[in-house]
């Protein structure tokens, strides 16, 4: 018969193999699971926007929204649409997907080359918006309705799409000076908050 003091440590060791599968890994998510919160931050993004009047926060704000849709249509892209168009056989919704991107796309390559203060820059962030809030309503409640009853593995997907967005987010690192530059404009940003 086991000791009491041999319990004891048996129960520590299964507290603390507990606890290492805990903080070994984050918690993987679904493909859907991602691209709804990318959803809900570019949301976000676009209302810290429309309460900003500092030019300087404009262009920082823009400066993330078009980093953010960038990386999101890329993963989609790549990755996603074309699991989901291979699953779904709902060729008008995976092309009207494809159209809204390329509008997006437009818009915002418009925004990088101009800033806050330019001709029609406000009314170009407004219509971005306007777009990506229809885009994300058919993504949410037409494309990833009809993705979950497909055989997809959402949790693999999600995997890949991860991988994707954090080489995305390396090759978008600056070096050198610029990296100074961004720093320093980042705290700025930070502090107007």
């Amino acid at each position: 018969m086991p000791s009491a003091r041999a319990s004891s440590g048996t129960a520590k060791r299964r507290s603390s193999a507990s606890s290492a599968r805990k903080t070994a890994a984050p918690r993987q998510r679904d493909a859907i699971a991602i691209l709804r919160a990318d959803h809900k931050l570019v949301d976000e993004l676009f209302k810290q926007y429309e309460k900003t009047r500092a030019e300087t926060r404009k262009q920082a704000l823009v400066d993330r929204i078009c980093a953010e849709l960038t990386a999101h249509t890329t993963v989609e892209e790549e990755i996603f649409y074309p699991a989901v168009r291979g699953a779904i056989k709902d060729a008008d919704l995976m092309d009207e997907a494809d159209v809204e991107h390329a509008s997006a796309k437009q818009l915002v390559a418009q925004l990088q080359a101009g800033k806050p203060g330019d001709d029609h820059y406000d009314a170009k962030v407004t219509v971005l918006g306007e777009y990506i809030r229809h885009h994300v309503k058919e993504e949410q409640n037409e494309m990833f309705a009809k993705a979950k009853k497909t055989k997809l593995d959402m949790m693999q997907l999600g995997a890949q799409i991860e991988t994707r967005k954090a080489e995305l987010a390396m090759e978008e690192q600056p070096t050198g000076k610029e990296a100074g530059k961004s720093k320093s404009s980042i705290l700025s940003m930070l502090s107007m908050s």
